[in-house]
C-alpha cells in the first residue's frame, strides 16, 4: 500500500482554479450583456461553449468507464483527472440552465407546432419531455459518475489489500453494461441537444460522432494537464514517457474514428440522395463553410494523424500536450461547424450562410471558465494518483521503462 502524504495536488492548481474563475467570470457577464441584445445568438454560442466544455466532463465520465474496463498503466495515471472530469457533472448541468430556460429562443421546432413532422414526432419532440429527457441524462450520468467515484474514494481509505482489490472488481464489473448504457444516454443527449437544431434533419451516425468526439476531447484535455504537472510534485515521480506514448495511441485510434464516423456518415447521406437529408451538407460545402469543411479535414484528421504516428512524438510530454491542445482547437471549431449552420427561429427552415459572432468566442471562454474553475477544485480534493490501486506500482514502472 502507498501513504498519500506526498500525492497531494501541488498548490499551482488553486492559482490556476483562481485564474479560471475570473477569465470565466468577466467573459459571463460580457455574455450576459450581448443575451440582452440578441438571445437567440447568444443561446446558439453558449450552446457551443456547453457542448465544447460539458463534452470533456461528459467524455471524462466515458474515458474513466473505458479505463476500468481495459485496464493499463495509462489509465491509473490519469485517473484521478477524468475523475475530476466526470466529478464536474454537477456545474455542466447548471451550465446548462440558460439553454434549458431559453429553450423557446433556440430551438425552431418549438415554433412549428403546424409542421406535419414535428407534428408527427410529438409528444416526444416537445419543451416538457424534452427538459424531462435531458434531466433524466444527467441523473444516469451522475449515478455512474458518483458510483465510480465513491469506490475509488473508499480504496483511497482501506488499509486492506483485498478490499482494495476487490473494489476495482467491482468497478470493472460495473463498467460493463455502464458503457452500453452511457453511449445510449450520449447519442440521445446530442440529438436532443444539437441535431434538433434543424428539425428536419436527422442522422443514424450523429451519437457515434460525439461519443468518439467527447472521448477525443478528454484525452486532449487530459494530456494537457498530465503534461502540466509531469515536471511538479509528485507526477514527476509517477508519470513516465511510455504513459504519454500510450495515451498518444489512443488519441491517434480516436482521430481516426472520428474521421470514419464522419465519412461514414457523409457516404451515407450522398448514397441516399434524400433532399431532407443532404441540405446539411450542400450548405457545409459552400463558401466558407466549405473552407471550414476543408480545414477540419486538414487539420482535424490528416495532421494529427501523420505526427500521431511518430513514436518520438508521442513519448515527448510538451509536444504532445501543444499537439493535445491544437486538436482542442479543432474540436471546438468542429462543433462550430455542427452548430453554425443551423436554422435560426424565423429563417424558415434555411440553413445559415456563414456567419459568426464576437458571442461565439466570448461564450465559450465564459463557459469554459467556469467549468475549469470547478474541474480543478475537484483535482486537488483528492491523491493525484490512486494510491491503493493493486496496479499502481507496476503502471509507475511501466512508465519508466524504455
Amino acid at each position: 500500500m502507498i501513504s498519500n502524504t506526498n500525492f497531494d495536488a501541488p498548490e499551482d492548481i488553486t492559482r490556476w482554479r483562481t485564474l479560471a474563475l475570473g477569465i470565466g467570470g468577466i467573459a459571463t457577464v460580457v455574455w450576459l450583456v450581448g443575451c440582452f441584445f440578441n438571445t437567440e445568438q447568444a443561446l446558439r454560442s453558449w450552446l457551443l461553449g456547453f457542448i465544447f466544455w460539458g463534452g470533456i466532463g461528459i467524455g471524462s465520465l466515458g474515458v474513466l468507464i473505458l479505463q476500468y474496463l481495459t485496464g493499463g498503466a495509462w489509465g491509473v495515471v490519469i485517473r484521478r483527472i477524468v475523475e475530476a472530469g466526470s466529478r464536474t457533472l454537477p456545474v455542466v448541468f447548471v451550465l446548462f440552465l440558460p439553454i434549458m430556460l431559453g429553450v423557446t429562443h433556440l430551438y425552431e421546432w418549438t415554433h412549428l407546432a403546424d409542421d406535419k413532422i414535428i407534428q408527427l414526432r410529438q409528444p416526444y419532440l416537445s419543451v416538457e419531455w424534452w427538459i424531462f429527457r435531458t434531466c433524466l441524462y444527467f441523473v444516469l450520468w451522475g449515478v455512474m459518475a458518483y458510483l465510480l467515484n465513491k469506490w475509488s474514494l473508499q480504496q483511497d481509505q482501506t488499509n486492506d489489500p483485498q478490499v482494495a482489490l476487490k473494489l476495482s472488481q467491482d468497478s470493472s464489473k460495473f463498467s460493463g453494461p455502464a458503457m452500453v448504457f452511457y453511449v445510449f444516454v450520449v447519442t440521445f443527449a446530442a440529438i436532443d441537444w444539437v441535431m434538433t437544431l434543424d428539425p428536419h434533419w436527422y442522422s443514424t451516425m450523429w451519437g457515434f460522432l460525439y461519443t468518439a468526439g467527447w472521448g477525443l476531447s478528454c484525452f486532449c484535455f487530459a494530456v494537457a494537464i498530465l503534461a502540466l504537472l509531469a515536471d511538479k510534485e509528485p507526477m514527476n515521480r509517477i508519470v513516465g514517457k511510455r504513459h504519454f506514448q500510450d495515451i498518444g495511441k489512443l488519441m491517434l485510434a480516436l482521430v481516426m474514428v472520428w474521421a470514419y464516423f464522419n465519412f461514414s456518415q457523409f457516404l451515407i447521406i450522398w448514397s441516399g440522395n434524400l433532399p431532407e437529408e443532404t441540405t446539411y451538407y450542400l450548405t457545409r460545402m459552400k463558401g466558407t463553410w466549405g473552407i471550414i469543411g476543408v480545414l477540419l479535414i486538414v487539420f482535424h484528421f490528416a495532421f494529427p494523424f501523420l505526427v500521431l504516428l511518430s513514436r518520438d512524438t508521442k513519448r515527448n510530454a510538451k509536444w504532445l500536450a501543444m499537439l493535445a491542445i491544437f486538436i482542442l482547437l479543432l474540436r471546438l471549431l468542429d462543433m462550430f461547424y455542427m452548430i453554425g449552420p443551423s436554422p435560426m427561429i424565423g429563417n424558415h427552415g434555411e440553413e445559415m450562410e456563414f456567419h459568426i459572432s464576437w458571442m461565439d468566442f466570448v461564450a465559450p471562454i465564459a463557459v469554459g471558465g467556469i467549468w475549469l474553475w470547478y474541474f480543478f477544485g475537484e483535482l486537488a480534493k483528492r491523491p493525484l494518483v490512486p494510491i491503493n490501486e493493486p496496479f499502481l506500482p507496476d503502471a509507475i514502472k511501466h512508465g519508466i521503462e524504455h
